[in-house]
């Protein structure tokens, strides 16, 4: 009896339920067509800046799954900088994060260009400036080896792990591999977004790498998600909705790495989650258009770029409350100077002070429907 779906005899000969699969495929797809179009219709600054939230987000909760934390100003700051985006003054990303942005723009911004064995080994090298996971020196820019034993994914303190996977033998991984790319690159018929779906099930199960086949196997699916769009700009963040459902993503894949070759649990798993992702879509979608009415609102008013800065980071969804010390860690000035500049914008209708006082005094965007004090 096999113990994982790899080790069936028709691997990798997938099945599915129609049945099952077709309706949610013809809604994803009409929802799909929709958001796009909707963001279409606006202008050339909203969508860059709806894109721009979109990437950031993509590239924070990929890494944010497999438990990396990365710096959010650092991330935008590197996207903005490559994509030829003036976002004020950047942040300098450290190579990490750079490598991480890399690799997700490569995939979707130049989604039409052939995904080859050389093209996954810059994105995993992307991954490891340092060669090292970690305190761990891997193997990177290369298929894995089983030097150290077998490929497993387990969880768990040392002496009770559980094990969830354990991957094809190193020695199976350039056949795996060259039957992968030459499906993904294949002219057989398929419908895209169920072809990104496969794609992200089949990378991941093969877990060519050391590490970072996740998130490697998240950037694949999102190519051929672009592809189906025929489009690099991104709207909608699959990584971001499987970071919110990442337990069942991994029970998910679990289940069907240990099943049959028919895998009508993935994929409609997967086309619900792509569903939800479009949900998150319209939240950026309000939150990009609330940035933008702020700015009509108070154009004509008169600040300083140290206050632009901090009013982007308010409206971009600012963690804790602002107050002077804040101020000043943000725009490097004294406290006295960063008490300066909230007073200004308080007087101006833009600030206001927030229950408490004294140490405690904290600060909030005025709201929507009160009209900023004019400077001439």
């Amino acid at each position: 009896m096999s113990t994982y779906i790899y080790q069936h005899a028709d691997w990798p000969a997938f099945t599915w339920n129609d049945v099952s699969v077709a309706p949610r495929l013809a809604a994803v797809s009409r929802r799909q067509g929709r958001l796009l179009g909707r963001m279409e219709s606006l202008g050339f600054e909203l969508r860059s800046e709806a894109m721009l939230t979109t990437l950031t987000e993509d590239v924070l909760t990929s890494s944010e799954i497999e438990g990396e934390k990365l710096d959010k100003d650092q991330v935008r700051s590197s996207i903005a900088r490559r994509l030829g985006m003036d976002i004020g003054a950047l942040t300098k990303a450290d190579r990490n994060v750079e490598g991480v942005v890399e690799m997700m723009l490569d995939a979707t911004q130049n989604f039409a260009a052939p995904l080859t064995q050389d093209r996954l080994f810059a994105w995993h090298a992307a991954l490891f400036p340092t060669g090292r996971s970690g305190m761990r020196r891997i193997i990177v820019g290369a298929f894995r080896d089983d030097g150290d034993g077998p490929m497993q994914v387990v969880s768990g303190p040392i002496g009770r792990e559980r094990l969830h996977y354990e991957a094809p033998q190193a020695g199976r991984l350039e056949q795996e591999m060259h039957a992968f790319l030459g499906w993904f690159e294949g002219s057989v018929p398929a419908d895209l977004v169920l072809k990104s779906a496969l794609a992200h099930l089949w990378f991941v199960t093969i877990h060519p790498f050391e590490d970072g086949n996740g998130r490697i196997a998240r950037a694949i699916a999102d190519m051929m998600l672009a592809r189906s769009e025929s489009s690099p700009q991104r709207f909608y963040s699959m990584s971001a909705q499987i970071r919110n459902e990442r337990d069942a993503y991994y029970d998910m894949l679990e289940m069907t790495q240990k099943g049959e070759l028919d895998i009508t649990s993935w994929l409609t798993w997967f086309l619900d989650c792509l569903d939800r992702a479009f949900e998150g879509a319209e939240h950026t979608l309000a939150s990009v258009l609330a940035k933008a009415r702020f700015w009509e609102r108070i154009r004509g008013v008169l600040i300083n770029e140290r206050q632009h800065a901090v009013l982007n980071r308010l409206l971009d969804g600012f963690v804790g409350k602002l107050n002077t010390s804040k101020w000043a860690k943000l725009t490097r000035v004294s406290t006295d100077t960063a008490l300066r500049d909230i007073n200004d914008l308080v007087e101006k209708g833009i600030l206001r002070k927030d229950a408490g006082g004294g140490r405690s005094t904290s600060y909030s965007l005025v709201s929507e429907g009160v009209p900023a004090k004019q400077s001439f």
